[in-house]
């Protein structure tokens, strides 16, 4: 290591014994179970919001056994408002992966740990340093952050070059026998000082190396190249209610909260008022035989994902017989508790009392 580097890992772990005051339930943990689980709870996720995920599933599943064990409904309803449902269904077949295949005892190694179900090269060497400290650097976007800033690097983060660049630095920057204590040092450090907006420069104790500070380049790093294209989508679901039944089904197409359940759904091109939505051809499908009252339709709501809009609106019919409809099935309104749905239509049945949490 340069001079530089000496510096940076020196005043990074200097930091991080003396003013590093980051709490976090996993924060230490040496089990590797409860690692992996904080990490696939924080994959795009804030620390804030997957906190109370991880204490619920800790308490609900305290071992990789017990979560292999249980019901995929279970699980995923105590999922249910973290998002990207597809880590909870990678984390159900890594768990049962993990108990059928290796005796029950979660993988020691890198490769092997990397090669469960939704595990990639930043989740498998977090596992392996904090768990086992064998010398993976991890690579998260407050370590590319840090990285770039201090030693200037302008090459995009999102490029082959660029990962391959950032994963030589941060591995050559690893201090021998320490790598769990690093790792958590530069994510941390990441977290609360180098932030991605208002870092804390003026009291950094990197600032005197510091690139990015000194070449005003704070702002600019680190760079992507790649924007993300988001999509609009309308969802027009239809609460078909006949006496306390609801309507609902289980996605399951390889499309966005896979194996969560929603309402008999129409999706449009555009905003569409409840007239229009009737000579939809779906609508036609389903409900163009079906004779049904008009009770309520909301106001249209907004959720952001990272790479669509989704727009929703409810409109709740009424119909006086109990119609078959082909992939749906009717559940009685207190059962409702007992499927997990995505956070949209969560929120609009705990604002309309159709739902206790």
């Amino acid at each position: 290591m340069g001079s530089g580097e000496i510096f940076f890992t020196e005043k990074l772990l200097e930091w991080n014994k003396e003013q590093n005051n980051r709490n976090m339930p996993w924060k230490g943990e040496k089990d590797p179970y409860r690692i992996w689980l904080s990490e696939i709870i924080l994959q795009q996720t804030r620390v804030e919001q997957g906190w109370p995920y991880y204490e619920r599933f800790i308490s609900h599943y305290p071992t990789v056994q017990q979560l292999a064990a249980a019901p995929e409904e279970e699980v995923f309803r105590l999922w249910q408002g973290l998002g990207y449902y597809a880590r909870c269904k990678n984390m159900l077949a890594a768990a049962r992966d993990i108990t059928e295949n290796h005796g029950g005892k979660f993988p020691s190694s890198y490769e092997q740990i990397k090669s469960l179900k939704g595990i990639g090269p930043y989740t498998a060497a977090a596992i392996a340093s904090f768990a086992f400290n064998l010398p993976h650097a991890v690579l998260d976007g407050n370590v590319y952050r840090v990285l770039a800033r201090f030693f200037g690097i302008d090459t995009p983060i999102d490029s082959h070059a660029g990962k391959k660049q950032f994963a030589g630095l941060a591995q050559s920057l690893l201090p021998p026998g320490n790598a769990a204590v690093y790792n958590q040092s530069i994510m941390d450090f990441g977290a609360v000082v180098c932030k991605p907006q208002q870092p804390a420069c003026d009291d950094c104790p990197l600032q005197k190396k510091c690139a990015a500070y000194h070449q005003q380049l704070i702002s600019l790093l680190p760079v992507k190249t790649k924007k993300i294209q988001v999509k609009k989508r309308y969802f027009n679901y239809i609460i078909l209610q006949h006496n306390d039944n609801i309507y609902i089904r289980k996605r399951t197409a390889n499309d966005i909260w896979q194996n969560l359940h929603e309402f008999i759904l129409v999706e449009t091109d555009s905003a569409t008022d409840i007239t229009a939505l009737q000579s939809h051809a779906t609508f036609k499908q389903l409900l163009g035989n079906i004779p049904f009252s008009i009770e309520k339709v909301s106001a249209i709501s907004k959720q952001q994902l990272t790479h669509q809009t989704i727009f929703s609106q409810f409109i709740t019919l009424r119909v006086a017989d109990l119609p078959t409809l082909n992939g749906y099935i009717p559940v009685q309104q207190q059962q409702l508790n007992n499927y997990a749905f995505p956070k949209t239509i969560t929120t609009y049945l705990e604002r309309n009392s159709l739902q206790l949490f």
